[in-house]
């Protein structure tokens, strides 16, 4: 019979067109010959496809998580029956998870993919001995990205990274469409509550939260914003949202979904004021944007229940989802963002692994961009798949486009 992991890893792969027809390619030129990639990436279904490519373009490739419960363990046993390196299992504690990132630095690895931020960081404070052999890095989300520029400005960063969480094609999909669709239905198949005119509070309106809050609305949630910037505080009144404080939003709120991927973002000031029965998730990336320290050192009880954590709070029912981790991955049927959006951003960082191998050595240190022309190229690919056609500007609208003598 075939392994549930691989059952997984053969669905996704039917659905991920753009990734397998790089696959396709690595395996006739073997770009990633004598490559070592270590990666710290949620290990899943999608995931696994993406190891497979790499693979197939003749890497060595080690792999661990980059959350202690967003591993499949199935996935990741059918990886290592195929002969991947893969030391990532689910529940693990903060030693052990550690443990599992060294054993991926152990291999002394030469590219590196992290989503977070927590391989670089190791290599950087704790694994400094295998710094000289890594040409480069990629990294896959918002909040290794935050980090990096963060540690970029301190002048720590030692070798090149590629924001691969800052093009187009994973800003517009993989964020909005991706974190949108995966968050709400990890939430409804976890809790089985109607999302229906509930006041369902969103904190921060970036491109993940944007994707939470239009399609929570998208079927009928009464939607509330919360929000640090102005600018983009206004981006949701404009699009429909009520935006207020959280202070404001602890009151009236049924369910919370932070994406924020900061801290303490849902704290002891505003437990107390929610109602009974509130129910809170995380959709960031750590699980500290909800503090779920205070919950568990002020509750009168606790009640345990798969993926919901119940804190009595003043007589009032407090729902933590997940341990206050990643809602979309952490839960016990979350299956992360849906396959053809991943077929998006791993087929982005397939290919930005194939240019740090090429290009690493001779880019400086620091936060890169990714090619424009790698983006369009992937774009094109995925409406080719699709059936989709595009206009081509003729040469005269090109000479109009270009020329600043044109008036009425």
């Amino acid at each position: 019979m075939t392994h549930t992991g691989e059952q997984k890893i053969q669905w996704a792969a039917q659905y991920m067109p753009v990734l397998n027809a790089i696959r396709e390619r690595f395996e006739k030129e073997k770009p990633l010959a004598g490559q070592r990639i270590g990666m710290a990436l949620h290990v899943e279904a999608k995931t696994a496809c993406l190891v497979r490519t790499l693979a197939a373009g003749g890497a060595e490739v080690y792999i661990t998580g980059c959350n202690p419960l967003s591993t499949q363990d199935d996935v990741a046993e059918a990886l290592r029956e195929g002969g991947i390196a893969c030391y990532a299992k689910r529940g693990c504690n903060t030693e052990e998870y550690y443990a599992a990132i060294d054993k991926v630095l152990d291999a002394r690895p030469t590219l590196t993919i992290d989503d977070g931020m927590d391989l670089i960081n190791r290599v950087h404070i704790d694994r400094r001995d295998v710094l000289p052999e890594i040409i480069g890095a990629c990294e896959e989300t918002t909040t290794g990205i935050h980090r990096l520029r963060a540690m970029q400005a301190d002048g720590k960063l030692e070798f090149p990274v590629i924001a691969v969480n800052d093009t187009p094609m994973k800003h517009y999909f993989d964020n909005v469409h991706g974190t949108g669709e995966s968050v709400l239905a990890s939430i409804m198949l976890t809790t089985n509550v109607l999302l229906a005119g509930r006041h369902v509070v969103v904190a921060g309106y970036g491109y993940c939260g944007r994707g939470v809050a239009t399609k929570a609305r998208a079927l009928g949630a009464r939607v509330i914003v919360t929000e640090i910037d102005s600018r983009r505080a206004l981006q949701a009144h404009f699009d429909g949202f009520d935006v207020m404080s959280m202070i404001e939003a602890a009151k009236v709120g049924d369910l919370f979904v932070t994406t924020t991927g900061n801290c303490g973002i849902i704290t002891g000031r505003h437990f107390p004021l929610m109602k009974s029965g509130a129910i809170l998730s995380n959709a960031g990336h750590f699980n500290n944007e909800i503090d779920g320290i205070w919950l568990a050192e002020h509750a009168a009880a606790v009640e345990h229940r798969d993926g919901i954590d119940t804190y009595i709070i003043d007589g009032k029912k407090i729902h933590l989802l997940a341990e206050g981790r990643l809602v979309n991955l952490a839960t016990p049927k979350g299956m992360g963002h849906p396959i053809e959006v991943m077929d998006l951003s791993f087929a982005v960082q397939a290919l930005s692994v194939e240019y740090v191998a090429k290009f690493g050595r001779t880019l400086s240190a620091g936060v890169h961009d990714v090619p424009t022309e790698m983006d369009e190229y992937i774009a094109r690919l995925k409406l080719a798949a699709v059936g989709a056609t595009l206009d081509e500007l003729s040469a005269e609208q090109k000479e109009y486009m270009s020329s600043w003598n044109h008036g009425t």
